[in-house]
């Protein structure tokens, strides 16, 4: 059977305290099982990463990292994100330079995203029928992928809702 996975946006009241305990949880029993360490600084980068649904730039990692433990350096981090990509733990959004967390650790696949235009909320799909399309195109043609990330942007439920009022402001039914 066929997986597709539906990509679902951060909405108000979502709660994501919850959403970060399961990446992290999901981070070590992937690592675990891989034989992997997830150390406390991997482990911070990943966390920094999922503390939202925007994707998270190196330097915005760097920054973000506590001022009273050691300061980390730029490799620091980069050491961390391969760490991360290289056991599906996250993606990086190519076109903006910057990382997600994978809404699928663990599993091969190959993710596709949806991007917010207006608030830059990322939503990870993954639908083996549009992978399996590419490839059989691209075989087609005699290309041979090294590597494949599908990015779509648009607007998001919210920022939806948020400009079709923009775009139709209710009359105003006051008498003057």
């Amino acid at each position: 059977m066929e997986r597709v996975y539906r990509g679902r946006f951060a909405t108000p009241g979502h709660d994501h305290a919850h959403c970060v305990a399961d990446a992290l949880a999901s981070a070590e029993t992937v690592c675990r099982a891989r034989g992997a360490r997830l150390t406390g600084q991997r482990r911070k980068v990943l966390e920094i990463i999922w503390k939202s649904h925007v994707p998270v730039g190196a330097y915005d990692i760097l920054a973000v990292l506590s001022p009273d433990e050691r300061p980390a350096a730029p490799p620091t981090v980069y050491r961390a994100l391969e760490f991360l990509q290289a056991h599906g733990l996250v993606h990086k959004i190519e076109s903006l330079k910057a990382f997600v967390g994978c809404q699928h650790p663990g599993e091969d696949h190959v993710g596709q995203f949806l991007i917010c235009e207006q608030c830059g909320n990322t939503a990870e799909i993954e639908d083996p029928q549009i992978t399996n399309a590419v490839w059989g195109r691209a075989a087609a043609a005699g290309f041979r992928i090294a590597e494949m990330i599908l990015e779509v942007r648009g607007l998001c439920p919210v920022c939806q809702i948020d400009r079709n009022a923009l775009d139709h402001p209710a009359h105003d039914h006051t008498t003057r």
